[in-house]
């Protein structure tokens, strides 16, 4: 087993193009309903995956799955996370050691192999589901316990390579504060801290929201039945209302505001 703390900025330094597609796409999932399936497609650029899960961790009650998502596998992961739940969780030595490290106010990441866990946790989850190894997310949630992510490779796939844990610890914090974020969204009337991006019109978010994901002014302009002239209109006029002048900026942003709330 493997555990080292996550870098609260490295998320803005990812060196390969293919990681930067994926952070920006990552803050795009955030508020859509299939946002478990479409944070795994995007993880997908970077390193393959089975399944992906978020859950709360407690002191004094077992863990809550709140965000599942699965690619090229079998959808098990409530049946798997209910026998996790059911006592499994107890024999997960990962735990312990994220919940000290967390406690602390740190981000941390853990890599696990089947082979390393209880006999008995290796046999009803990852031999009974194919599962071969583990990367996991922890931080400190806001009103208490741990927010915890698991990524799962499949015996199918191959190991996760140095490499991949490398950019698995620059892009944790982001994939922390996006899911937190997504959990934390309140509904549309509800009173809330507002952020850069709130003040922007309707129109300038709906721009800059998939900006944020990756997508070109053709593109742009084609989902919103908009010209790209027009589209550029409503991105220039957001940025000159943020105060900041290039994509990379926009980026940064909104970066930022997830790293205060998650």
């Amino acid at each position: 087993m493997h555990l080292q703390t996550l870098s609260p900025d490295a998320g803005l330094r990812l060196p390969r193009a293919e990681a930067a597609l994926a952070a920006t796409g990552l803050i795009g999932c955030i508020g859509d309903t299939a946002f478990g399936q479409r944070v795994i497609e995007q993880l997908n650029r970077l390193l393959p995956l089975c399944w992906w899960n978020v859950y709360r961790l407690l002191d004094d009650a077992p863990p809550q799955l709140r965000i599942g998502g699965c690619l090229g596998a079998e959808d098990c992961i409530a049946t798997a996370f209910g026998d996790y739940s059911a006592g499994l969780y107890r024999q997960d030595p990962v735990l312990g050691l994220l919940r000290d490290h967390a406690a602390a106010g740190r981000a941390m990441m853990s890599h696990a192999h089947a082979r390393e866990l209880q006999p008995e946790h290796r046999r009803r989850i990852y031999s009974r589901h194919g599962l071969a190894e583990r990367l996991s997310l922890a931080q400190p949630a806001e009103d208490g316990g741990l927010l915890m992510i698991n990524l799962y490779r499949h015996e199918r796939q191959q190991p996760f390579s140095d490499d991949e844990r490398d950019a698995l610890q620059q892009l944790g914090p982001l994939l922390l504060a996006c899911a937190a974020r997504h959990l934390a969204l309140a509904p549309a009337d509800a009173p809330g801290r507002p952020g850069a991006l709130d003040r922007l019109t309707r129109r300038e978010r709906e721009v800059c929201d998939r900006l944020l994901r990756g997508w070109t002014h053709d593109g742009i302009a084609a989902d919103l039945r908009l010209s790209a002239t027009t589209v550029k209109t409503y991105r220039d006029r957001a940025f000159e209302r943020l105060g900041i002048h290039h994509r990379n900026e926009l980026f940064a942003l909104a970066f930022d505001e997830l790293r205060a709330v998650g």
